[in-house]
């Protein structure tokens, strides 16, 4: 008997899946528990649709990273820091700060965990960074950090 699960089914199969099963099963176990459901032609199609639906907004999530990826590859984010003697920053400048930077100046909700650095910036200069966008999507872009008036 062939069934769309509705949710995951150890040794079975996942969420959304059409599967080949037997009978007994099907009817016994899985259908009482409400873990699946008969694939008929309107739970194929619920499925195709939302096959179709997932693809979409893949895309549409893909050409907007790829977009901001453009706006900021080889861009200089300024950061201004107080600093000690022999131009120490007091702390670092964060990922955080970074992306809380990125939200200011672009308009760019990332996660901090996104922003990745070479290394601690514990001085005056211009580093480098990786914004990481989407799935194989990120954009390289320079952080130079200016002492605050």
């Amino acid at each position: 008997m062939k069934v769309v699960l509705l949710q995951d089914v150890k040794g079975t199969g996942k969420k959304g899946e059409l599967i080949n099963v037997s009978d007994g099963y099907a009817r016994n176990f899985l259908m009482p528990r409400k873990l699946a459901k008969e694939a008929d032609a309107q739970a194929l199609n619920e499925l195709k649709n939302a096959e179709q639906s997932r693809q979409h907004k893949i895309a549409v999530e893909t050409a907007e990273a790829q977009a901001n990826a453009k706006k900021l590859e080889g861009q200089i984010l300024t950061m201004t820091a107080k600093a000690g003697q022999g131009g120490r920053l007091f702390g670092s400048v964060t990922s955080k700060e970074i992306a809380n930077e990125l939200k200011r100046n672009y308009n760019l909700s990332i996660d901090k965990r996104k922003v990745v650095l070479e290394s601690d910036i514990k001085a005056f200069g211009t580093y480098k960074c990786e914004v990481k966008l989407y799935t194989g999507i990120s954009a390289k872009m320079n952080v130079k950090v200016v002492e605050a008036e």
